[in-house]
């Protein structure tokens, strides 16, 4: 969203890595889970095993660790004026010296995206002020995808080439003849082909294949969704036939593991139709 809406604005997209972030929350107010939360101490330390220890901070692995981080990100984004857009839970956007900032986060990784270039280092210095973490610069990878900007051409690309190739030289399709449809045409799959007795190496090898399949769909790859769908229905107990049509919908991404997701501007978009 925040990619599409910075092409059409013509923003700069700046990429931030918060450091170890829910070490840096708050913890959450009240006892238990929320807030007061004791540990004993770690093995290999030379102490009386009476003793607990009260958390200042958060840590990995705590319940609460996520909400807690969430509602401290949250808290500092509300005090420099930023609000939710829509019923978006991570993406917030702010008016600062006549120019809109658009801000996105998944945990610790931040898009701030705005047309000013002054008015988004200003932002960007301010947040990294309060919390610890490199600037990654321009926006070029994101959650696994691989992100090519032309400003001022007004086109974004977003692809997954590099973890399409990693799936499809684990499962050793990089070399095969490539299919030109995800599935074949005609074909159904049904439970009533699952084998009676399924090889755990090909239960496993299925499994892996359809949740590979299943990131990129959620990503990048729409065109992947209906087989991505069926294929999923039988993972508890696939069969010859399931498996065979794993296998077409990789020689399929084999022939177009380099497709990317396209944002453009009106005008540029206008101009190519």
């Amino acid at each position: 969203m925040i990619l599409a809406l910075a092409t059409q604005h013509s923003m700069h997209c700046d990429h931030i890595d918060i450091t170890q972030a829910f070490v840096q929350g708050d913890l959450l107010p009240g006892d238990g889970y929320n807030g007061k939360v004791y540990i004993f101490p770690p093995p290999g330390f030379d102490e009386d095993p009476n003793y607990v220890y009260q958390l200042r901070r958060p840590l990995c692995g705590m319940p609460s660790a996520a909400r807690a981080w969430h509602h401290t990100i949250s808290d500092y984004l509300k005090g420099q004026g930023c609000t939710l857009v829509g019923f978006e839970r991570s993406m917030w956007s702010v008016v600062k010296d006549g120019h809109v900032i658009l801000i996105t986060a998944h945990i610790d990784d931040f898009i701030i995206a705005c047309a000013d270039a002054q008015t988004l280092d200003e932002f960007r210095k301010a947040l990294l002020q309060r919390f610890d973490g490199p600037y990654e610069g321009e926006v070029h990878t994101y959650l696994g995808c691989e992100i090519l900007r032309e400003l001022q051409a007004g086109m974004t690309l977003v692809s997954q080439n590099h973890y399409a190739e990693d799936v499809l030289r684990t499962y050793d399709f990089w070399k095969c003849i490539p299919a030109l449809t995800p599935m074949t045409q005609g074909s159904r799959l049904t439970k009533e082909q699952y084998g009676p007795h399924p090889d755990p190496v090909s239960h496993r090898r299925y499994r892996g294949i359809v949740g590979s399949l299943g990131y990129l769909v959620n990503t990048t790859r729409p065109d992947l969704a209906w087989s991505y769908s069926e294929l999923s229905k039988y993972v508890q107990n696939p069969g010859k036939a399931h498996m065979d049509a794993a296998h077409h919908v990789l020689r399929y991404l084999r022939g177009t593991y380099d497709q990317a997701i396209v944002y453009a501007r009106k005008a540029v978009l206008a101009n190519t139709l």
